[in-house]
């Protein structure tokens, strides 16, 4: 088709689509976003198939965020806004007459099961059970459902990401605090937030306790990678499917508050135990899980597909990611 490529990107106002739109803007592509609000709305279905026709890259990033706490309202809502726009995408792709050539959906990498043992890749990796698990997993089943022949599909399953987003505003707000210590699991009231969720729930709803001592492992991304990551696998018509977002060099629990101390400034840093987490989480409106579940994940595709990460060692994407308002004694 003639013309200024086009690229849709829809949840293009959260923290990775900002920096999408910037990337592909750069990149020569005329940019239509999909949303609550503008011509493309998930209100308005005719919107959307417009926009999508003609498209020649689609990324989906929509759904709520998962920063919060898993009550009802919130957990129903999380696993709602990722389904049904995903499955409103695909029945925009399948009815345009110049559909795209490549479609990126978001997915986590928070799908697999809590791991000490060895990491989880692409083909082998085992995916766990209970609510994020089973969020993911129709997440997943949704967007590679149908038969769409001119569409190739890549689920993007991210690593936490780092960068000027709520997962760095949060890790950074625990150290500055004074709880950049290891994070402890251990004894809790039992509780129902992690049930599992969908059509064929997993999990007994028993919020699981690890003793991992604080080495419970942690996958990371730099947002910097996860543009450089979509454009590494647009350009890349060979590679299909499932893909791993994160650093070849994942790190642990430990390690990773002893870095964002030193970053930070904290003079020091208490060991938390669940049972002052859990208030602290409760505090901030989000779940102990993000820092308590061990997530060992390698980019299997990637690495053996040949991308060059830009931050590929956490000690420099903390440093990149922590602003200087985040660091101790910065007025807020």
């Amino acid at each position: 088709m003639a013309g200024k490529r086009r690229a849709v990107i829809a949840g293009a106002s959260g923290f990775i689509g900002r920096h999408l739109v910037e990337a592909f803007t750069e990149d020569g592509y005329e940019v239509t976003t999909i949303g609550r609000r503008g011509k493309a709305t998930w209100s308005d279905p005719a919107s959307i198939a417009r926009a999508v026709d003609g498209a020649e890259v689609l990324v989906n990033l929509a759904g709520k965020s998962v920063n919060c706490r898993y009550n009802d309202a919130n957990r129903n809502e999380v696993y709602r806004s990722r389904i049904a726009t995903t499955a409103a995408l695909r029945t925009a792709v399948a009815a345009a007459e110049h559909p795209p050539a490549v479609w990126f959906n978001a997915s986590t990498a928070t799908i697999y099961r809590h791991e000490m043992d060895e990491p989880h890749t692409e083909a082998d990796g085992v995916l766990g059970t209970g609510f994020s698990v089973d969020v993911a997993r129709n997440w997943e089943r949704e967007f590679f459902a149908g038969d769409l022949p001119g569409t190739r599909r890549v689920a993007l399953r991210m690593a936490i990401v780092l960068g000027d987003g709520p997962a760095t505003n949060l890790l950074a707000l625990l150290a500055r605090t004074g709880l950049g210590g290891p994070h402890l699991d251990g004894w809790w009231p039992q509780h129902r937030r992690y049930r599992g969720i969908g059509p064929t729930p997993t999990g007994d709803g028993r919020a699981p306790h690890y003793d991992t001592r604080g080495r419970q492992r942690f996958s990371w991304i730099h947002v910097d990678d996860v543009v450089g990551a979509v454009r590494f696998l647009r350009e890349r018509n060979d590679i299909a499917g499932v893909v791993n977002l994160a650093s070849p060099h994942p790190s642990d629990n430990r390690t990773l508050m002893r870095t964002l101390r030193r970053i930070v400034g904290a003079p020091f840093g208490l060991p938390i135990r669940r049972w002052m987490l859990e208030p602290a989480m409760w505090v901030v409106r989000t779940e102990p899980e993000l820092v308590l579940k061990s997530r060992w994940v390698v980019p299997g595709v990637l690495t053996a597909s040949g991308y060059r990460f830009a931050h590929p060692r956490l000690d420099d994407a903390l440093r990149l990611a922590v602003s200087p308002r985040q660091r101790v004694g910065a007025r807020t």
